[in-house]
């Protein structure tokens, strides 16, 4: 089981759950026709294509910064909360299956490493993007793993600084850093593909006195 996480702070900890939540009430909006977005993540609803309209205007700033022939790529924003139990819950089976040792708590951490606790998850709130970065074509560049390849999955190299990344793939993990940490979002680190703005972990990183996203619907 590929688990070290170092000093990083995982969404389940207990500080980013105490960050208060003060709601700006801001609605949710459809990225399409405003940035690029891919369609793999797809729900019914299109709740994947819409985030809470602060953190779309940071990330049309963020892809006026990119370098030419870099441009975002959407694949998940908004997801429900049924489907986040659900993703969570999934993910925590396969882990007790895989590694039977572990004791709830150690289950439960090494869960949130990849997917959110629904009580504290940015996604429901419309607060988390994860993307990544495609040419004027649309063809993705080499990030070094797949969106949602889980530390199982890539031996660790989901990990935004793993130590062992190819130097393409760290580059272009800085280029997209490079353009959205100006505008405000930060990165989960153990997914590279994860940012968000005005959520509890973006409160807690950022050292704001509360959250400015909870869990919403459309």
């Amino acid at each position: 089981m590929w688990h070290p996480t170092g000093d990083i702070v995982l969404i389940s900890d207990p500080r980013v759950a105490a960050i208060p939540l003060e709601d700006s009430g801001e609605p949710l909006v459809d990225v399409r026709g405003r940035l690029r977005v891919d369609e793999r993540m797809a729900d019914p609803e299109g709740a994947y294509a819409h985030l809470r309209q602060g953190v779309v205007d940071r990330l049309e700033r963020a892809e006026r910064i990119l370098p030419d022939g870099y441009h975002l790529l959407i694949v998940e924003g908004h997801r429900t909360i049924a489907s986040q139990r659900q993703i969570f819950d999934g993910y925590r089976a396969e882990l007790a299956e895989r590694f039977p040792g572990l004791t709830p708590d150690e289950l439960r951490s090494a869960t949130s490493r990849y997917v959110s606790p629904v009580e504290v998850a940015p996604h429901t709130a419309g607060a988390a993007v994860d993307l990544t970065l495609c040419d004027p074509d649309g063809a993705e560049y080499d990030m070094g793993t797949a969106i949602n390849d889980t530390p199982e999955q890539s031996g660790g190299l989901c990990y935004t600084a793993a130590p062992d990344l190819p130097e393409a793939a760290r580059r272009h993990r800085k280029i997209l850093a490079g353009a959205l940490e100006p505008v405000g979002l930060v990165n989960y680190a153990t997914e590279w593909w994860h940012w968000s703005y005005g959520d509890r972990y973006w409160a807690f990183t950022t050292g704001a006195r509360h959250a400015l996203y909870g869990p919403t619907s459309l």
